[in-house]
């Protein structure tokens, strides 16, 4: 844990705002040891210019036979882009079951039709390396939900369960499809929350266990080279029944967390949040100094 102790305070009162029934002393105590030994390199001193430009692609947009697709794009950052580009934007790189990527399976791994670690990594030695965390939820074939499935962690307590006939007309929805799935357990039926798609089960961040899952992913991305972090679909984070269930004021300290975390492990890492929503919404996540460093959003907002 860093020794100043307004850091610690500042941890702390995240952590008191979004889980006011735990300990928060032993929260802290987990965070810290997740990041107990690791050491960033260090970064330049200016976080970004005007001078800076960023490449979006998936790991397969471009293809050339006898090489892994994630090879190719070195070879094209090198011999195209050289430094016209100062910034790569890999969307999601992970083994995923649909939704191009945005369905994970392992986040810890590369879908091997694209490469491995170290084409990841080596990208990341020319250019500053951006990758999504798709946060919000995670594919029904990951093992967090076979593990939920038949009642064994990691996953057990790591899903949303809602029960039948509560009343969620209030939920803002980006997709017609139903936000409940039925699903079979070692304890009975259950009902499972699913923005997105029923191959997308939400995740639960009232259970601090799924928050250190992810922080230990973050502290992998980070060891592997990745210097701008994109919080994919991060506004339907946090649930509360009886509300829209998007923008909630857990969801913004959520985020303010994670930046006051890379701010102290991983200074001069980049934290964007991604919301497809109107820009007025869109920009309460630019928090200057305490949320997000950038927000991002599409030509053409909804």
């Amino acid at each position: 844990m860093p020794e100043s102790s307004a850091l610690q305070e500042s941890i702390q009162h995240h952590l008191q705002f979004l889980y006011p029934q735990e300990n928060h002393l032993q929260l802290l105590k987990q965070i810290a040891a997740i990041f107990a030994d690791y050491q960033k390199p260090a970064s330049p001193n200016e976080i970004w210019s005007e001078q800076d430009a960023l490449l979006i692609s998936y790991g397969d947009t471009l293809l050339r036979e006898g090489e892994r697709p994630l090879e190719t794009l070195q070879h094209f950052l090198k011999e195209k882009v050289g430094q016209t580009i100062s910034s790569v934007h890999i969307l999601p790189f992970s083994p995923f079951s649909s939704d191009d990527g945005f369905s994970v399976i392992d986040y810890l791994k590369i879908n091997p039709k694209l490469g491995d670690w170290e084409d990841v990594a080596e990208i990341g030695k020319e250019h500053r390396l951006m990758a999504d965390l798709v946060i919000n939820h995670t594919s029904a074939e990951s093992e967090w939900f076979q593990n939920y499935l038949a009642g064994k962690s990691p996953g057990k307590g790591y899903f949303i369960e809602v029960d039948e006939g509560v009343d969620l007309t209030e939920v803002v929805r980006p997709r017609a499809s139903p936000l409940l799935r039925h699903v079979e357990t070692p304890e009975g039926p259950k009902s499972v929350w699913c923005t997105f798609s029923h191959d997308q089960i939400d995740l639960n961040f009232r259970n601090p266990e799924v928050l250190y899952e992810f922080l230990r992913i973050i502290r992998r991305y980070l060891e592997e080279g990745v210097q701008i972090i994109r919080l994919d679909a991060i506004g339907y984070l946090w649930k509360e029944i009886g509300t829209t269930c998007i923008h909630l004021p857990e969801t913004h300290e959520m985020v303010r967390l994670l930046r006051t975390l890379l701010d102290i492990y991983a200074p001069g890492t980049i934290l964007i949040t991604e919301t497809n929503v109107p820009n007025h919404e869109n920009l309460t996540y630019f928090g200057n100094t305490n949320e997000a460093h950038m927000i991002y959003n599409f030509s053409l907002a909804p």
